[in-house]
């Protein structure tokens, strides 16, 4: 099962389309990155999926729920933090999240324990029973995803949840939501402008253009669709310059479609990931290898390239 499924999930306001039939399948246990510029759409979907606001046309569902039909469910497994979190300034950390605790009907003692449990996680425990208006921009955040977490949700939406922090709050924050399908078993999507926040922590991302998705993938699968013409590139640096032999050999690897020379580097292009069979034909050609790897791709380049045709 899908952790978040939309089909053809439209949202209009008169003659503005917000977001256009969108279609989406996230798979459970990941980060998910919803990027692209203000104003794309980004906010109105996670409303959309998260049963706050009802769409035009189209479905969504999440952890098998109907968002339009069954909002209360999936509101009850699924937690959201908008853009500014907004909280009680004259009550602590520990009263906030209590608060919340008992709005979504938690037994005491079992919302206790996971109160120090997440004020531990998110690295609030030294300020738990300080006043949350007292509290800094960076701070108030870790709150708002503690505030997420407390009812253990099998999703969690967050909404640009770096906007106006510090580098440091931002590499805090960073670090706290990758590790949370891993320690929660939670699945984030996350909306961002910053390609390199969607880069270093997401396994999988959309780019949004004027409420159409205009590409959807992993990193490396839409690199290689977009900037590679859906190739493998596999860059083989030697410890020498490569002989004319070790390249001809090369070229005639089953599934090597090109073969380009940059100093004491090959550049192949492959059907397929064939590094185990390309170290083989180095080996036997007595070049030395110095290493193997698959070409990484730039979010940078790729938003270019999508954002850029769709405009």
């Amino acid at each position: 099962m899908f952790a978040i499924e939309a089909k053809e999930l439209t949202k209009t306001y008169g003659d503005l389309t917000v977001v256009d039939h969108l279609n989406l399948q996230i798979p459970e246990n990941v980060v998910f990155g919803l990027l692209g510029p203000n104003g794309a759409g980004k906010t109105t979907t996670i409303l959309m999926l998260f049963g706050m606001t009802e769409p035009t046309s189209g479905m969504a569902r999440v952890a098998g729920f109907d968002s339009t039909r069954e909002p209360l469910k999936v509101k009850r497994i699924a937690g959201y933090m908008p853009e500014k979190v907004g909280f009680y300034d004259n009550l602590t950390a520990r009263e906030n999240l209590d608060l919340i605790a008992q709005l979504n009907q938690i037994g005491y003692r079992e919302s206790q324990d996971r109160i120090n449990e997440l004020l531990k996680v998110v690295g609030l425990s030294d300020v738990a029973d300080k006043q949350v208006g007292k509290f800094s921009r960076g701070m108030k955040q870790r709150l708002g995803i503690a505030d997420v977490l407390i009812k253990n949700p099998k999703v969690a939406f967050l909404d640009e949840p770096t906007a106006g922090l510090d580098p440091d709050g931002i590499f805090h924050i960073l670090e706290l939501l990758g590790n949370l399908p891993k320690k929660m078993g939670t699945t984030v999507i996350m909306s961002s402008h910053r390609l390199y926040e969607v880069q270093r922590i997401c396994q999988r991302f959309a780019i949004l253009a004027k409420g159409k998705i205009v590409v959807e993938g992993d990193l490396n699968e839409v690199g290689r669709r977009a900037l590679a013409g859906g190739r493998f590139r596999i860059e083989v640096e030697t410890g020498e310059q490569p002989a004319p032999e070790l390249v001809e050999a090369i070229q005639k690897v089953p599934g090597v479609t090109g073969v380009e020379a940059r100093g004491n580097t090959l550049v192949v292009s492959a059907e397929s990931d064939l590094r185990k069979e390309l170290s083989r034909v180095v080996v036997a050609k007595d070049c030395p290898l110095v290493q193997i790897k698959i070409q990484e791709f730039s979010l940078d380049d790729i938003y270019m390239k999508y954002f850029h045709e769709a405009e």
